[in-house]
């Protein structure tokens, strides 16, 4: 949804996004073109088009940083997918125990979290929208913050607490008993509520780069970024709802189709820290896609 909004200063603004978000902002300010974008604006990829910030950025919006939480989430997303390769292995002399598979996804969710957080401080730091981009708004330092207005700040906040619930899962998968509804509990219950969490985080994300409910614009890489994540998430929801342990024998192609699912949801959350590392060069010359 695009509107044009009048600014008390008199200067009329292009504002696009899927309500109640603004993620798209245009204007003509002192004879300049401006174009700004919320994800980029959180991140901290559009310094270079500004005067006074791109000289001494915070540092939850350099480029180390922002490369960080690529790499952190391409180490966890590695170690979901080797685990799930790990689990596919039924037979053979190569086939890993059930107590190394898990401690693998264990492993993996530790990054995840890591990396979650990283991303939650940077949007919970995310500077107010001004006209000037030379003279950015100011926020106090927080934790964790409340941005009701940021679909960035949801987006993170959704994926930090659905890594916690995978922490959970994962966890009690390597302690909890085998009987079935303790392993729902205990380890299917977590499991769900990240997947959907991830879910939600996923389909925010997208919004925000694509300004739409729905959007195909493969060209900008923060669009691509968002695309193959939001299907990396859909994968781990699927892989989610048939993990769950029935009270009687089911039929054996459903756990080889769960992993085989989490295996597809890893290996896109892989490709979209790989291009999340590749977004943080960029941004540091040009925004990412407009």
């Amino acid at each position: 949804m695009m509107t044009d909004l009048l600014h008390p200063s008199g200067i009329h603004i292009q504002a696009e996004g899927p309500w109640p978000f603004v993620t798209h902002r245009s204007y003509t300010l002192a004879g300049r073109r401006i174009v700004w974008l919320a994800r980029q604006h959180r991140k901290g990829l559009d310094l270079a088009t500004r005067a006074v910030d791109a000289a001494v950025p915070p540092f939850w919006q350099g480029r180390r940083y922002n490369w960080s939480i690529g790499a952190i989430f391409a180490l966890g997303s590695f170690l979901f997918m080797l685990g799930s390769m790990m689990s596919l292995i039924s037979a053979g002399p190569w086939q890993p125990s059930v107590a190394c598979t898990n401690l693998v996804f264990f492993l993996g969710s530790i990054p995840f979290t890591t990396a979650a957080y990283l991303q939650h401080f940077q949007a919970a730091n995310e500077r107010d929208f001004t006209l000037d981009p030379d003279r950015p708004g100011r926020r106090r330092l927080s934790w964790i913050g409340w941005h009701p207005r940021s679909a960035g700040w949801f987006s993170t906040f959704a994926q930090l607490i659905g890594t916690i619930a995978f922490n959970m899962n994962t966890f009690n998968a390597m302690v909890a008993p085998s009987a079935w509804l303790i392993q729902d509990v205990a380890v299917w219950m977590p499991d769900l509520v990240g997947s959907v969490l991830f879910l939600l985080s996923g389909y925010l994300a997208f919004i925000e780069a694509g300004h739409r409910y729905w959007s195909w614009r493969p060209q900008p890489l923060s669009w691509q970024i968002a695309f193959v994540n939001l299907i990396g998430c859909v994968a781990f929801m699927v892989a989610a709802i048939t993990a769950f342990v029935p009270g009687s024998p089911e039929a054996p192609w459903i756990v080889p189709t769960s992993m085989v699912q989490l295996l597809v949801g890893a290996s896109c959350f892989f490709v979209g820290a790989v291009l999340t590392m590749r977004e943080s060069s960029a941004g540091s010359a040009r925004p990412s896609g407009v």
